[in-house]
C-alpha cells in the first residue's frame, strides 16, 4: 500500500485530509522566541496580530528531522511505501528534510519525495491526484511519474490586499510597497517554475480587484481538469468569497469547488486578504 504524506503548506482542509486518508507534517512558525506548528496550535488571527504589533514577518522553518521520522517509521514498519510532497524546494528546505528522514530510517527505497514546485493548494492539487491514483491501485513509481507529468500544468496564483507582508519578508521593496499602497495597487503573484513572480497589477477596490483577477483566468479555467478547483485565502470578507465562488460556479466547469483557508506558513509571507484560485489545465 502507498501512503500519501505532505507538509502542511499544501493547505488542505481537515475534511479533505480525512477523506483522502492523508498524513500532514506541520512546518514550524516562529513568533519571536515562541515556536508553533502550522495548522496545529496557531491561528491566523493570532499570527496577524503578532505580526502587526511587532511590525515584522513571522519566520517559518521546515519540520524537524525527528518529526518526519516519527511519521515515516510506523508506515514503513507496517509494510507500506510513502510518497511525500513538499513545498517548492526553491522556497524551503522541507524536501531535503523529507529525504534525509528516509535515509535515517534506511527506507530510501520505499520513500519517494516529490518537489511540488508549488505552494499552498497548488501542492494540494497534486496531493489529491496522487491519493486518487492510490485508490485506483497504482504503484509508487508509476504515481510519481504521472504526478511529474501533471506538475507543470498546475496553475497557482493569488492577489494580495496589502504589500506589507511581502515587503517585510524581503519579497517586495519598500518603495514598491509604499507606491502600491498609495496607488491602491494589488499585484497578481504567480508561481512559475517553483518560484513566485509578479504578474498583472490591479488597481482599485479590493472586492473588484479579486473578481477581475478571477475573470482574467476564465480562458484557462475553461480548459482545466474538471475534477476540482481551489479557492484558497488567508482571510477575506464573506461577500468577496461568495462572489468568487458564484463566478466559478457560473462557468459550470468543475465537479468540485474546494474552499480552503491558507495555513500559517503561507499567511506569514502573504498577509491578510490574500486570495487565489488554483487548478490544473488539461494537456
Amino acid at each position: 500500500m502507498v501512503k500519501i504524506v505532505a507538509d502542511s503548506t499544501c493547505d488542505l482542509s481537515p475534511e479533505l485530509v480525512e477523506r483522502f486518508d492523508l498524513t500532514i507534517i506541520p512546518l514550524h512558525v516562529l513568533l519571536g522566541d515562541k515556536e508553533y506548528k502550522d495548522g496545529v496550535d496557531i491561528t491566523l488571527p493570532e499570527l496577524f496580530k503578532w505580526a502587526d504589533e511587532n511590525k515584522t514577518t513571522p519566520k517559518t522553518s521546515a519540520a524537524s528531522l525527528e518529526d518526519v521520522m516519527d511519521v515515516y517509521k510506523p508506515i514503513i514498519d507496517n509494510g507500506d511505501e510513502i510518497i511525500a510532497f513538499c513545498i517548492s524546494e526553491s522556497m524551503s528546505t522541507s524536501g531535503n528534510v523529507l529525504r534525509i528522514a528516509a535515509e535515517e530510517i534506511e527506507a530510501e527505497d520505499k520513500v519517494s519525495v516529490v518537489d511540488s514546485q508549488n505552494l499552498s493548494t497548488g501542492i494540494g492539487l497534486l496531493v489529491l491526484k496522487a491519493a486518487e491514483m492510490v485508490a485506483e491501485g497504482l504503484g509508487r513509481e508509476e504515481i510519481v511519474k504521472k504526478i511529474e507529468d501533471i506538475r507543470p500544468r498546475v496553475r497557482a496564483s493569488f492577489v494580495v490586499d496589502t504589500l506589507t507582508y511581502l515587503h517585510r519578508g524581503g519579497r517586495c521593496s519598500g518603495v514598491a510597497a509604499f507606491a502600491g499602497s498609495a496607488l491602491k495597487l494589488h499585484p497578481r503573484i504567480e508561481v512559475v517554475d517553483g518560484a513566485m513572480q509578479p504578474g498583472k497589477k490591479y488597481r482599485g477596490k479590493y472586492s473588484s480587484v479579486v473578481l477581475n483577477y478571477v475573470k482574467d483566468m476564465k480562458e484557462d479555467m475553461m480548459r482545466a481538469d474538471p475534477t476540482r478547483v481551489f479557492i484558497t485565502f488567508t482571510g477575506v470578507a464573506k461577500e468577496i468569497e461568495d462572489s468568487v465562488r458564484e463566478y466559478v460556479e457560473s462557468l459550470n466547469k468543475f465537479d468540485e469547488i474546494c474552499i480552503t483557508h491558507a495555513g500559517a506558513t503561507v499567511a506569514s509571507h502573504c498577509g491578510y486578504g490574500t486570495l487565489g484560485v488554483l487548478f490544473i489545465v488539461e494537456e
